[in-house]
């Protein structure tokens, strides 16, 4: 990697932090709402999860890019995330599975990064005072031109950046007779591979009408992960709402938000949001705790909603992470069974999926 070109990251509300820009080179300023993430390890996975759409991801790891990048560990065709923050940059990478190098791989797509950060800092910085925008470049005066007129994912509907535009047969197990039916509001190919284990998958545009998603005669329907404000994205809110005890239903992180809202129940935004690999939650059937991947910035607010029963609690927060409709075949997870990157504790819900559906 050449010599560092010194950057500057500012934030909304003028918080300053100086650093060195690596990636792509930002035109004027990499912009976007600047989140923190705790995972440990799977960089390139994070990086490539289309719900980071709208945002710079900062990593509190310390060092990222040890073990390289490889096209296997891809959560999409491209990243969707506005730029990379990171405390130091490996210059190296060492890992038999590796392709390439995690800079090569931010040009390649034309994100910018930003290292030497006081991640530290910065991350109590976002704790205390929640998520906000921020604008990161080589020029100081755009920086922070930029920042101060940048806005938050807030109303603001990115689904319709990263869905598909048409349908996609995914995959299927020839030994399992079940058709499912995705929305994609942004979904992780490690999503798809384990829907793909129960049955054949056809991916469709979130855009699609109930009418037309259900001439596809689908015995189960899933409802992917996706970023920005679920409350902006009403039209899928109302194909779920149309297609409610018509066909069993399973939604994860956005998925959950949007069956939660065709059910009457409103979201909210969280201080500075859920992003990372170690997140316990208590299964409130069994009493297991479940270390979890979550990301998501926004959550379920079941008050008042009628035929609903809590399932899952996060344990540091005591916010809602998942619940099952008691009139109709339906539940929501909060967090992310498919893990990638993240501890495996929860793929029996896959398992509880596949069981609804055959119970139909």
């Amino acid at each position: 990697m050449s010599s560092a070109s010194p950057g500057l990251l500012v934030l909304a509300d003028g918080e300053e932090f100086e650093g060195d820009l690596f990636g792509a080179t930002p035109d004027g300023a990499a912009v976007g709402e600047v989140v923190f993430n705790t995972v440990m390890s799977g960089y390139q996975e994070v990086i490539s999860d289309p719900s980071y759409a709208g945002q710079i991801i900062t990593f509190t790891s310390t060092q990222i890019g040890n073990y390289g990048v490889t096209p296997a560990d891809d959560e999409s065709e491209r990243p969707h995330c506005r730029g990379v923050i990171v405390r130091e940059l490996s210059r190296t990478h060492s890992n038999w599975r590796a392709t390439g190098d995690l800079n090569s791989f931010l040009i390649e797509h034309g994100i910018a990064g930003l290292s030497g950060i006081d991640t530290r800092r910065l991350t109590r910085h976002l704790r205390d005072r929640g998520a906000m925008p921020g604008a990161f470049g080589p020029d100081a005066d755009i920086a922070r031109s930029v920042a101060a007129t940048a806005t938050t994912t807030d109303g603001i509907d990115l689904v319709s950046t990263v869905t598909r535009d048409r349908r996609t047969i995914a995959g299927t197990d020839p030994e399992a007779d079940r058709q499912i039916v995705a929305i994609d509001c942004g979904i992780k190919t490690t999503i798809v591979r384990h829907l793909a284990g129960l049955g054949s998958v056809e991916l469709v545009p979130a855009s699609i009408s109930a009418d037309e998603l259900m001439t596809l005669h689908p015995n189960g329907v899933f409802l992917s992960n996706g970023p920005g404000d679920p409350a902006a994205v009403s039209y899928v809110v109302d194909t779920v709402r149309q297609i409610l005890g018509r066909v069993p239903i399973f939604g994860i992180c956005m998925g959950h938000q949007m069956l939660a809202q065709a059910l009457g129940a409103s979201t909210f935004k969280l201080p500075f949001g859920h992003h990372g690999g170690n997140h316990p939650v208590r299964d409130l059937v069994t009493d297991k705790v479940e270390i979890t991947s979550q990301n998501h910035n926004y959550c379920v607010d079941l008050d008042g909603v009628a035929d609903v029963a809590v399932t899952h609690i996060n344990l540091n927060d005591g916010t809602l992470e998942g619940f099952e409709s008691t009139a109709y075949p339906a539940f929501g997870i909060q967090y992310h069974p498919e893990a990638g990157p993240g501890p495996h504790d929860s793929q029996y819900l896959f398992d509880r999926f596949a069981n609804l559906m055959d119970a139909r």
